[in-house]
């Protein structure tokens, strides 16, 4: 006899209004060759109003960028990913900086930040790009996205000494537990909740989440990867940002539409977006 597949809520069924922001996509991706119009459209039917693509570097932005021409609701992200810091160079940096200085559909710098949980780039070169694009970010005046793995105490230790306290951050992905948390609130950053935080073992995640101003959170899918519940073990995708904003609602004592509402507005208010009433 083979296994019944468990029952998977679909995203508009949560009746959510087109008012939220899903921060952080990764759209160009092989996963969605075969069907980005129709996870555009469930986007939109799940309640998103705007969403960020996040472009990993200046080639993969020129390549791609078209494929959003006729969705004005995708606003850009541009940064080089710690993991490919082997690969950035000077022409790396100038092309970067030609883009912000053309595009008005890029409203941060991202993803970009330190990443030791893989070893393939050593973290002398993880952070000498790093300082680079922070450098740019400053000199530009630009909104910074923020990537952490493995190595929580060196990107502060980073952002401190670059002079990122109380200027415009958001940290894509946090994992952490509380007292991470607050040390990010206390820069004035904020905090990117993604899909693991639906998941039952994440207790320290759901607890920090739980315990900080509501004002301070937005929400991503970081898709295709990290899928909220319950449609863990599928391909990730916006219009499933709303369960993880559903845990979210929950932690926080709110309906979910009151914290879809609130995490959109904040997120607008991050990347200077106009959203609808």
């Amino acid at each position: 006899m083979s296994k019944k597949s468990p029952e998977r809520t679909p995203p508009e069924s949560l009746h959510l209004p087109r008012v939220g922001v899903e921060t952080h996509a990764h759209l160009d991706s092989k996963e969605f060759r075969d069907d980005l119009p129709q996870v555009m459209d469930r986007a939109a039917a799940s309640g998103i109003a705007a969403m960020g693509q996040v472009f990993l570097g200046p080639e993969a932005y020129q390549a791609n960028k078209a494929l959003f021409d006729d969705h004005p609701e995708v606003f850009f992200l541009l940064g080089v990913h710690p993991t490919d810091a082997d690969k950035f160079s000077d022409a790396t940096l100038a092309a970067m900086d030609a883009a912000f200085a053309s595009d008005a559909r890029i409203k941060a710098m991202g993803e970009i930040g330190l990443d030791f949980y893989w070893k393939d780039v050593p973290p002398e070169t993880q952070h000498r790009i790093f300082r680079a694009q922070l450098a740019l970010a400053r000199e530009r005046d630009l909104r910074v996205a923020v990537h952490s793995r493995d190595a929580f105490a060196e990107t502060l230790a980073v952002l401190d000494d670059m002079g990122f306290k109380d200027r415009p951050l958001l940290w894509h992905c946090f994992g952490g537990d509380e007292a991470m948390a607050r040390e990010l609130l206390s820069r004035g950053w904020l905090l990117s909740i993604p899909g693991p935080v639906t998941y039952s073992k994440n207790v320290e995640l759901a607890r920090a989440v739980a315990a900080v101003d509501m004002d301070r959170l937005v929400v991503e899918t970081d898709c295709p990867y990290l899928t909220p519940e319950p449609w863990r073990g599928k391909r990730n995708e916006p219009a499933l940002a709303v369960f993880t904003a559903a845990r979210i609602a929950q932690l926080k004592g709110l309906t979910v539409e009151d914290a879809w509402r609130r995490m959109g507005q904040t997120a607008a208010a991050f990347f200077g977006l106009e959203l609808p009433e």
